[in-house]
């Protein structure tokens, strides 16, 4: 069995030094291949070390909404340059955060239009960051489009009507540990519509701890607990829904197993 952690931070101060430990726990419960997601000079820096550091990882780079005031030309040419590396396989976390009052909401939405054309620009997915936004989320995707190489609703946490608006515009939706939590039946709701080639999983570690980790730090590994929690709403194996889940990260991120060298 192996699973694909389609979104986590192994790239913030909370792993730093411990990145290589935290990788092995994660392989000692199956979680095979990850994709660290950079959002600010720092972060993107040490997403792309990690990367060339590791064969079973892949990058991706972008503005986080919260970090967009930040957003000038000196960080849309870095990002343009981030985005030749082999090992970026997509384009994120960008999108709308209306929940912390860092960056104004039309400097918010300027840069997400902008983020999403650079992607298209490189044919690369994206993955997006909705908090407290998502009908302006979803209206600014509708309105600039979905790149063609496709995107990923990270860390899903609506219920099924915008599951299958998202799904309309051609997005994959991508599910972490809320989808366990005790109050979230709406988000098991979305995850039993969602067609199996759409499908993902993910950890948003640090942050987010699955049921029975929860109030703990997050990590990879658990993805598993996720993992788990998918498969018995969706009244599959957990066998069945790694192969599925990993399968669909790999043919969205355009990355295959037969490329890799382990060890």
């Amino acid at each position: 069995m192996e699973l694909f952690d389609t979104h986590t931070h192994l790239n913030v101060k909370q792993f730093a030094g411990v990145e290589g430990e935290v990788i092995e726990r994660a392989k000692a419960a199956g979680v095979a291949y990850m994709a660290i997601v950079g959002f600010d000079y720092p972060t993107i820096h040490k997403a792309l070390e990690l990367v060339e550091e590791y064969d079973n990882l892949i990058a991706a780079t972008g503005w986080h909404p919260t970090e967009t005031i930040h957003f000038d030309q000196a960080c849309e040419d870095f990002l343009e340059e981030t985005l030749q590396h082999p090992k970026v396989k997509m384009l994120g976390e960008i999108g709308l955060d209306y929940y912390w009052d860092t960056s104004p909401a039309d400097i918010q939405a300027k840069a997400f239009r902008r983020q999403i054309a650079i992607a298209k620009n490189h044919q690369l997915p994206i993955t997006i960051h909705n908090r407290d936004a998502t009908a302006d989320v979803y209206r600014i995707l509708k309105e600039e489009g979905v790149p063609p190489k496709g995107g990923i609703m990270h860390s899903f946490g609506e219920g099924p009507e915008w599951a299958e608006k998202f799904l309309d515009l051609g997005m994959h939706i991508s599910f972490s540990g809320v989808v366990t939590f005790k109050k979230t039946e709406d988000v098991r709701q979305a995850a039993q519509i969602v067609p199996d080639n759409r499908l993902l999983i993910e950890t948003d570690a640090p942050y987010l701890a699955p049921v029975p980790k929860r109030g703990k730090q997050n990590e990879p590994a658990f993805v598993r607990y996720t993992a788990e929690q998918l498969a018995q709403t969706r009244g599959v194996t957990l066998e069945e829904l790694a192969h599925l889940t990993t399968t669909n990260a790999m043919q969205l991120f355009d990355w295959h197993p037969q490329e890799l060298t382990h060890d």
